[in-house]
């Protein structure tokens, strides 16, 4: 659902190449979007089968041809209607972390407490790294959309940061 919600959704933006639908997902969602671009003219392909989208030889000044994809009124609809859905799906979120913390107990705590410890220090490198988009995001007044989910982002390792330094704090009470 998500591939399809991201494909659809930067075509409405207007008709792209297949280049720049990839370029668009690795740059700038692929912080936040986890999406295969290894093959993009597959779910391009499986798209246009289904009538959502149309492709159309175009032709810029000495280059040569490519096709640019465009959103059809049924691909537009099809958009619409993900979007309004994704907003009400609630599963809960999986963490690769927790697969470690289920088998804790095969771990010495002074072992785990360092490993934790390595974990933390990657991860406040991340948050600061995540603080400087913001800010540079609101410097260069981007879409409010974009630093809303750099917030979230934000929020979201802060949030493990803390659980983190109390998982580390238990074990050495060990």
């Amino acid at each position: 659902m998500t591939q399809e919600l991201v494909f659809l959704g930067l075509l409405k933006e207007g008709p792209k190449h297949a280049y720049q639908i990839k370029k668009l997902i690795r740059r700038v969602m692929g912080d936040f979007a986890n999406i295969d671009t290894t093959s993009i003219y597959y779910p391009l392909t499986k798209l246009e089968e289904q009538g959502l989208i149309v492709k159309k030889k175009g032709k810029k000044g000495r280059r040569p041809e490519k096709y640019v994809y465009h959103l059809t009124k049924k691909g537009d609809r099809r958009f619409n209607n993900l979007l309004n859905k994704s907003f009400l799906v609630f599963r809960r979120p999986y963490f690769e972390l927790d697969v470690q913390l289920y088998f804790l107990p095969f771990v010495k705590p002074d072992v785990a407490g360092r490993r934790l410890t390595n974990r933390l220090t990657g991860l406040k490198k991340v948050l600061r790294w995540l603080e400087m988009q913001k800010k540079t995001l609101k410097k260069q007044n981007s879409p409010p959309h974009l630093i809303a989910i750099s917030e979230h982002n934000v929020e979201l390792l802060r949030a493990e940061l803390k659980f983190l330094l109390g998982l580390i704090e238990s074990l050495k009470q060990k």
